[in-house]
């Protein structure tokens, strides 16, 4: 591929991508030395969040030109886009309820559903894809990153929970199970789509 044919910064998946992790990081880092409230982080995350449209948009420009684009992974990606967007809301309440009100066990347990029901919508949108996919190879693809996510999740949480039980590292929360997965998903996905631009460039 010439020059020429490069897509620009902004219409690189991979550019939109970094944008999101990096405001996460600056927001973090803000919200751990208390330079910034909860809910401060929470406004300036779901500002973030709203890069999550490029990146998708750029996503399926990519898979288009690439042929890889097809009716289910259009649904999908809506579908899951919606999901994000309302997991970014639902931890954001929760939060913020949770810090600003006194809540009894089963009002926390209800407060704490805002953002796991997102994330269950996450895991049917997935599975659903995979049910929607006409085309063999681009639901083998699909399969293959999920299994690698789950791979990803299963190898760091028996390590860590060895190291754990030995004291050699400190207590996790088992909420970071889901984001593992999807980097894993992620950076599976992103591999096997270089592997095949190699392979028809060679």
């Amino acid at each position: 591929m010439s020059d020429a044919d490069q897509p620009s910064l902004l219409r690189r998946p991979g550019a939109w991508a970094g944008s999101i992790f990096a405001s996460f990081g600056i927001i973090a880092g803000l919200r751990m030395s208390s330079a910034i409230n909860a809910t401060t982080g929470f406004i300036l995350m779901a500002f973030s969040m709203v890069l999550l449209i490029p990146l998708v948009k750029s996503a399926m420009a990519r898979q288009r030109a690439q042929g890889f684009l097809s009716p289910a992974i259009t649904r999908y990606n809506k579908r899951f886009l919606l999901a994000s967007f309302g997991y970014v809301l639902g931890l954001g309440l929760a939060v913020t309820i949770n810090d600003r009100v006194e809540l009894s066990q089963g009002e926390t347990i209800l407060i704490a559903l805002l953002p796991i029901i997102p994330i269950f919508a996450m895991i049917w949108t997935m599975a659903r894809y995979i049910a929607e996919e006409q085309d063999e190879f681009l639901r083998h693809r699909a399969v293959m990153a999920s299994l690698f996510g789950l791979g990803v999740v299963l190898s760091i949480g028996t390590f860590w929970g060895f190291l754990e039980t030995f004291e050699v590292v400190p207590h996790i929360w088992a909420w970071w199970v889901f984001p593992a997965w999807a980097l894993g998903l992620g950076f599976a996905q992103c591999w096997m789509t270089w592997r095949d631009r190699t392979e028809a460039s060679s």
